[in-house]
């Protein structure tokens, strides 16, 4: 055989495995190889819209929620053919992500060991065979209102509604002590400032607080504040996270992932229908963490105060807020 004959029979080959390899993958229906994230591209200090595919075919995800270990992601769909939010659980198995399918577990709360999960004011323990029946929290968490965060220790933070409060919800928390969790605390008035205070995150460490708030000096509907822990343990004064987070929309839900690296939250409006009701419309962005540690006030090495051309202007239209979970 020449070493023409040899190159084009090498060619030819090539050729033919390519295309058994193309159409092996396109007959294919098996799930995704797992990859962090989806195989979605990390994004920067600037957040990005996290919409993968396997979650989100035409276009309907809202948002997520993936467990400690990334085996398992819980998600809702909205509007277009899901005329009600509808929830979906994905799983890895074998390292292949399974097809979503509904699920009963609504805008679970995972524990850092990923063996309990806290739904509202219940929570669910994780058997050989699956989840748990619910079990209910307890009396301390009767007043909770939108949205719960539980810090390693044991600490969970939410917002709750006191008959004194005249139906105002505020942030509180509430404290394991000798086996039993102590009616919630009211936070200040530096945290509790605003309407339809809600979503609050926590940190592992409590080194940190974030949450969603209406407030006069805010960029649009809701925002997304922050506060950090002082070394005595009080609370920084409460910071607005900014023009690269919010924005004239309802800025949401935040959430930091359990590996630490991304800070999750929702960003949506209300769409007004040819009848003159409201639909809300959110989706979920991500962006690096490290915007968290950037607003530490003793990272800043001037005022905290926004520059004027990115400062809000402080006039907006009052409606009531969307938030999701509760």
């Amino acid at each position: 055989m020449s070493k023409y004959d040899l190159t084009l029979l090498i060619l030819v080959l090539a050729l033919v495995l390519n295309a058994c390899t193309t159409e092996k993958a396109n007959n294919n229906d098996s799930p995704i190889t797992e990859t962090a994230y989806f195989g979605e591209k990390p994004p920067g200090l600037t957040p990005k819209l996290f919409d993968p595919k396997i979650v989100s075919p035409e276009g309907f995800f809202e948002s997520g929620t993936f467990s400690p270990d990334m085996k398992e992601f819980y998600f809702t769909r909205k509007n277009g053919k899901y005329k009600e939010r509808t929830f979906f659980v994905i799983r890895n198995e074998n390292n292949k992500w399974s097809q979503p399918s509904e699920t009963d577990i609504r805008w679970p709360l995972f524990s850092a060991d990923g063996n309990t999960i806290y739904i509202r004011k219940q929570y669910r323990e994780r058997t050989e065979t699956g989840w748990s029946e619910p079990k209910n929290l307890g009396e301390f968490i009767k007043e909770q209102a939108h949205g719960l965060s539980v810090s390693d220790n044991g600490t969970f933070y939410f917002p709750f509604f006191k008959e004194e409060d005249n139906g105002r919800g505020n942030l509180g928390y509430s404290r394991l002590i000798n086996g039993q969790y102590e009616s919630p605390v009211k936070m200040s008035t530096e945290i509790n400032t605003g309407e339809y205070i809600a979503h609050p995150f926590i940190a592992p460490d409590e080194s940190y607080l974030m949450w969603d708030v209406e407030r006069e000096d805010g960029y649009g509907e809701s925002d997304i504040y922050i506060s950090y822990r002082n070394k005595d343990g009080s609370w920084s004064k409460s910071i607005n996270m900014g023009s690269a987070i919010n924005t004239e929309h309802l800025e949401s839900s935040p959430r930091v992932t359990h590996d630490g690296k991304y800070l999750f939250f929702t960003r949506g409006e209300w769409e007004i229908k040819e009848d003159g009701s409201r639909n809300y419309v959110g989706k979920s962005y991500w962006v690096d963490a490290q915007i968290i540690d950037n607003l530490r006030p003793e990272k800043q090495t001037t005022s905290t105060k926004v520059p004027p051309q990115l400062q809000p202007t402080g006039s907006k239209q009052k409606s009531q807020c969307f938030h999701t979970g509760s």
